[in-house]
């Protein structure tokens, strides 16, 4: 039985630009920093000669309970050699982590300021649950989609 969601795992080309662009723009902190080229590793993710690099992060100041919470955890591989893929959204297998902030249009001058790419500005959400809302997508160092949202007051 499923109890709870532990993290969600981007692979990226530089594991040192990637920790540094999340950590000084996005607000997030190290929880973990581990080298990984051990028997077990290569069992679980199929790879005979695996060697890569994970680093755990968390929202600061956002509690973990145990292994639930949800950190993001960063790999870079060196061993084998990472393919490029097309991460835009409407691949299949492509994913977004959404996050939340307070204030989307500083939040958005903020990291345009700081050469972030952006698919848009914010856009006022008009219909459903999040109606009242706003949202925009953005790209980290990989191309790899992020979103800022930003909710409504909830009635």
């Amino acid at each position: 039985m499923i109890t709870g969601h532990w993290h969600t795992a981007f692979t990226v080309s530089d594991i040192e630009k990637s920790v540094k662009f999340y950590t000084e723009l996005l607000n997030f902190e190290i929880v973990h920093r581990q080298r990984q080229s051990n028997e077990y590793t290569r069992k679980f993710v199929g790879y005979e000669d695996a060697d890569l690099e994970a680093v755990m992060l968390k929202i600061k100041d956002d509690p973990i309970v145990g292994v639930s919470g949800h950190l993001l955890e960063l790999n870079q591989y060196y061993r084998p050699k990472s393919e490029k893929l097309e991460v835009q959204t409407k691949n299949i297998g492509a994913a977004h982590l959404a996050l939340v902030t307070d204030d989307i249009h500083t939040t958005y001058e903020f990291l345009k300021e700081h050469g972030v790419t952006f698919k848009s500005s914010p856009v006022s959400i008009q219909e459903g649950r999040n109606k009242g809302g706003y949202t925009c997508y953005f790209l980290d160092p990989d191309n790899i989609t992020l979103e800022l949202f930003q909710p409504p007051i909830y009635k």
